[in-house]
């Protein structure tokens, strides 16, 4: 087996993070809170927030920041595009955006990005700039003819609608392919009950689905973002993560090709 590279060194120092965020930032409230229980329990930070960053005048960063005594940087990406008359559709004009923020959150010297709700698209010099990581609505671990199966913003209406049972959370590295980056860590089942069978090819089923989505999509924050989104940083943190040269990933030194699932290690 090739050296294995921890995806943050702790005896290098602690891990130094940014929040990107677009509306609630309910995520980066539980990762700040989950740092300070870390804090108070060990006596020292196993990872810090270093500065917050929204893409939006209309979010909560600043709400956050004054709670947690974080800097807080905020440039509205739809008054940029505004600015040039281009559509926010142009992905090159994208780039510049993400270049400028790169530049601007530069002064914190994070190495690491947490995707709190961050509902613009990374783009390649994003994505290269910092560890990122993101927590998405589904098992990222399915997949049909080699490709994941619930990506993109209606994972959970997908899910349901598919038949599955159980819903999960899964963290996982920011790379190229939204939702297409190597797998952290998935969540604990939620049940999926629905009160009524359905079928998937009539549209009234459908409409109802996408209501009961929107609850479960809720509830599974609470029983699988919020649970795992804190944990997978502080692993991070604590060097527990690494990769082989083939960009394989491990946990504790054992691979974790499908992610690590954390009802297969201690909650605490």
């Amino acid at each position: 087996m090739s050296k294995l590279q921890p995806l943050h060194d702790p005896l290098e120092d602690v891990l130094r993070v940014v929040g990107l965020m677009s509306g609630r930032g309910s995520n980066l409230q539980k990762i700040l809170e989950w740092g300070e229980i870390l804090r108070k329990e060990r006596g020292k930070a196993i990872y810090r927030v270093v500065a917050i960053f929204s893409d939006t005048f209309d979010s909560k960063a600043s709400e956050i920041g004054k709670e947690f005594d974080i800097p807080v940087v905020i440039r509205d990406l739809k008054g940029f595009y505004a600015r040039l008359g281009k559509p926010r559709g142009d992905l090159k004009l994208r780039e510049e955006f993400d270049r400028q923020t790169i530049k601007a959150l530069s002064p914190f010297e994070a190495s690491a990005a947490v995707y709190a709700g961050y509902m613009s698209i990374a783009t390649q010099p994003l994505v290269d700039a910092y560890l990122g990581v993101n927590v998405h609505p589904a098992d990222l671990s399915i997949e049909v003819e080699g490709k994941r199966k619930y990506v993109g913003s209606h994972a959970v209406r997908d899910a349901i609608l598919a038949g599955e049972t159980s819903l999960c959370s899964t963290t996982h590295l920011v790379e190229s392919v939204v939702d297409g980056g190597r797998i952290l860590m998935i969540s604990p089942p939620l049940p999926v009950v629905m009160e009524r069978p359905f079928d998937p090819k009539d549209p009234g089923a459908i409409q109802a689905v996408a209501i009961a989505a929107q609850d479960y999509q809720e509830r599974l924050k609470r029983a699988g973002d919020w649970i795992i989104f804190p944990r997978t940083l502080q692993y991070i943190a604590e060097g527990k993560y690494a990769q082989d040269e083939e960009g394989n990933l491990f946990f504790d030194g054992q691979p974790i090709p499908h992610g690590l699932r954390l009802d297969s290690v201690s909650q605490a």
